[in-house]
């Protein structure tokens, strides 16, 4: 059995969609002012779910139902995504994209990382503004490995992405493979300590607690001049990041914010 959850809401839809990913709802439904959760009934924490709710002044009703195919109930209504005409991001059942300078064919799963999340979305359109040529990259948190995939196309001479996910590593390995790359690793890190390397790009779309843990590991794996990206960070967030980027000696230059989401570029001048 899974449980559905019901919460009626316009405005905090995407946002509700990535806290309720990390308390385990691994199925989600939008229609209009409603937001349908699906998670399964024995990882249903009510406590965890009214404390959540609770910060927007929710309600929710709740039901049981019988076990769903999630993977295939997306594939029914996953639509490409393309960013600007710059970067369009499709599943392999999609007709090709025109009309971009990049096509990524992504599996539709239900990792985060397709495009559709405003983070992912701000994300690719940040890095646009990048000359990854001959550059060496790192996608911190990669799920489904689109900006892996994405800084390799743009010249990377070598991108490393990592996650602490297996379901993700599978993910992102099958995309890796599908997309034809040749210069991208990924391999299983639960943190940057963990690396030995150094990188002119960092890619972190992740969220809030990881960064602010990671950032000053961030700062220690990036050669100078070089240019971290984050997002997976709300508006609600930006002071703590700019505090913490202060005290590890990278400045905030470009600020993006899409709904009620924000992408940040950094860069370190020393």
């Amino acid at each position: 059995m899974v449980v559905e959850i019901s919460i009626e809401t316009l405005e905090w839809q995407e946002v509700l969609i990535a806290l309720l990913a990390e308390l385990g709802y691994d199925g989600f439904e939008q229609e209009d002012a409603l937001l349908r959760a699906y998670v399964p009934e024995q990882g249903f924490d009510r406590e965890a779910l009214e404390r959540l709710l609770g910060q927007f002044d929710l309600r929710y009703a709740e039901q049981r139902l019988a076990e769903r195919n999630w993977n295939e109930e997306w594939e029914k209504n996953f639509q490409p995504v393309v960013v600007d005409d710059f970067c369009a991001i499709r599943a392999h059942f999609h007709a090709p994209v025109t009309g971009v300078e990049q096509e990524l064919v992504i599996t539709p799963k239900m990792s985060f990382g397709t495009g559709h999340h405003a983070t992912t979305f701000m994300m690719i359109r940040a890095m646009r503004e990048l000359d990854l040529r001959g550059k060496r990259v790192l996608d911190f948190g990669t799920g489904t490995g689109v900006l892996a995939i994405l800084a390799e196309r743009l010249g990377a001479a070598e991108v490393v992405a990592i996650d602490n996910d297996d379901w993700s590593i599978a993910n992102a390995q099958e995309n890796i493979e599908m997309n034809d790359c040749n210069r991208l690793k990924i391999c299983k890190k639960d943190s940057l300590i963990e690396l030995s390397e150094t990188f002119d790009v960092i890619l972190a779309n992740i969220n809030k607690h990881v960064i602010l843990t990671e950032m000053r590991a961030m700062e220690q794996h990036l050669e100078k001049g070089g240019v971290i990206l984050l997002s997976g960070l709300l508006e609600d967030d930006y002071k703590d990041i700019e505090n913490e980027a202060f005290e590890t000696k990278l400045p905030i230059s470009v600020r993006m914010t899409r709904g009620n989401w924000i992408c940040l570029r950094m860069e370190k001048l020393s």
